[in-house]
């Protein structure tokens, strides 16, 4: 095909595949750049945090050991990248993992110094933080460092957007559980290379975040709750993660202003951030004409009617109020509550746990299946049900005025295969170790969909730390797996996956073929 280098993968309808020709440039010096990069950044934020704790009198210790640790081991990684390496799909999936991967192994630094947590109970509250997910081991909150406490809700905000940046530029790219068909007319990035689709894409979506952030704080201190925790409140709301600043949550304020303020930001942060910057940018049309977003609307206010009838008093009066904060709460992912639901009745549990299953919008901070991949699946299934019918029609799949490929079904139906078995997986190491069934299934739902609290003895006010150690490490993977979407994390057990390309700098020693 002209105009395309010797080796290079054609762009698709789709976007470009990223192809693993070896004539790349900067070869391996991606995934150091980007490591680098984001322990820098994490420092820069950290010693912000040692500064501001010097100036409250709070303990700085954690803070500094975490600058000693990332600062010169990030200054390392980001001399040995290039900041225009282009990577091969290899080396961008390893950059996607092993960035997950380190950024909250070393955070844990502060949970071991100043808190003198056990290793498998700051490994889980790190991991709990980048991944938005909103589990915690810890249990008292009001002799804890205010500092700690806004730091842990920052890494919640700042797993937020990079996951958001990951699946509206990196992983469509790579054809990653269905992605493919989804964000690739971006306006303004027409770019086929990742490093300018990641830089134009982070941009569009921070304005976003940001911006939704900042009236999220000034709303929540309009209502009188202190700076400082309307602030921690906001990050962890827009980006979905649910870390409090008590231990009681929003229920602490006894305000029906702060918890409808936070129902809208919760609601609208688990919509698409591409989508609302469009919809900002002079086309809100596009909102309500996405057929994602009418289901995702539809279903929390079928939830809501639900969970208010289960719930309805003695007298007959429907707390309204609640059945919609816990039923958005729980379908983005956020995990806030201001009533303990671990104690509710079992139908008004059942309905939670199917709202973990599904997730807010693709393209959101919000953790679970995602609304649009149940559109695909229910679609595809209804279409081999009249195939039954009709064998020799031709039945396409349309999501929208969109024919879905056959390449995304299957995406789509093994990303769930996979997410299904993680759960599973996850239900039976836990029962293994000791934990109650029930506590078991919610648990790996709660930690996998990246919701949090979950039921029994880990309910929203209770806590993941009577978990046995091992058990910290299963949910802290699940976590991970959750959040990268199953399906990357898979890949590596892949026995090709080990395999060096021929033209490779370590394949030194393979023999050449005459």
């Amino acid at each position: 095909m002209p105009g395309l280098k010797a080796g290079a993968a054609p762009p698709g309808r789709f976007g470009a595949v990223l192809a693993p020709e070896p004539r790349l440039n900067g070869r391996g010096r991606f995934a150091p750049y980007v490591i680098g990069t984001v322990l820098l950044l994490l420092a820069g934020v950290t010693g912000g945090f040692a500064l501001y704790a010097a100036l409250v009198d709070e303990p700085t210790t954690g803070f500094l050991a975490f600058l000693a640790v990332a600062a010169p081991c990030g200054a390392l990684l980001r001399r040995l990248g290039r900041s225009d390496a282009e990577p091969g799909r290899r080396e961008a999936v390893a950059t996607v993992l092993l960035t997950w991967l380190l950024a909250p192994l070393v955070s844990t630094v502060p949970y071991l110094v100043d808190l003198r947590l056990p290793f498998d109970q700051a490994v889980f509250e790190s991991m709990s933080g980048f991944t938005s997910t909103g589990a915690t081991v810890l249990t008292t909150f009001e002799t804890l460092p205010r500092s700690l406490l806004l730091w842990r809700a920052v890494t919640q905000w700042m797993g937020g957007i990079g996951i958001i940046v990951l699946f509206v530029a990196v992983f469509p790219q790579l054809s990653i559980a269905g992605r493919q068909m989804f964000f690739t007319e971006l306006p303004g990035v027409s770019d086929e290379r990742v490093t300018p689709r990641l830089r134009s894409t982070a941009a569009a979506v921070l304005s976003v975040y940001t911006g939704l952030t900042v009236l999220c704080t000034a709303a929540f201190a309009l209502r009188g709750m202190p700076f400082t925790e309307a602030l921690g409140h906001a990050l962890t709301t827009v980006s979905a993660g649910g870390f409090a600043m008590h231990g009681d949550g929003l229920a602490r304020y006894l305000d029906p202003g702060i918890e409808w303020t936070a129902v809208v930001f919760m609601l609208v942060a688990g919509l698409s951030m591409p989508l609302l910057w469009r919809a900002l940018s002079g086309r809100p049309g596009l909102l309500l004409r996405n057929a994602e977003v009418r289901v995702y609307l539809g279903v929390a206010a079928a939830a809501t009617i639900v969970l208010t009838l289960l719930l309805r008093d003695e007298d007959g009066s429907l707390p309204w109020r609640q059945g919609v904060f816990h039923a958005v709460s729980v379908i983005t992912t956020t995990g806030y509550s201001t009533s303990d639901f671990a104690g509710w009745a079992e139908p008004a549990q059942a309905v939670l746990l199917v709202l973990m299953l599904v997730g807010g919008s693709t393209g959101s901070a919000s953790g679970g299946v995602k609304v649009l991949r149940w559109l695909v699946i229910a679609k595809h299934t209804v279409r081999e049900v009249r195939r039954v019918l009709h064998p020799r029609a031709v039945l396409p799949v349309r999501v929208g005025s969109t024919i879905v490929p056959e390449e995304v079904l299957r995406a789509v139906a093994a990303f769930i295969t996979l997410y299904v078995g993680l759960v599973v997986s996850c239900t039976v190491a836990l029962v293994m170790l000791g934990t109650p069934f029930v506590e078991a299934l919610t648990g790996s739902l709660a930690c996998i969909g990246n919701v949090g609290p979950a039921l029994g003895a880990l309910g929203p006010y209770a806590s993941y730390a009577d978990l046995h150690p091992a058990a910290h490490y299963v949910l802290a993977f699940g976590m991970f797996a959750g959040r990268l979407e199953v399906v990357t994390v898979f890949v590596v057990f892949l026995p090709g996956w080990w395999r060096l390309p021929r033209q490779s700098p370590l394949a030194w020693w393979r023999p050449k073929r005459r």
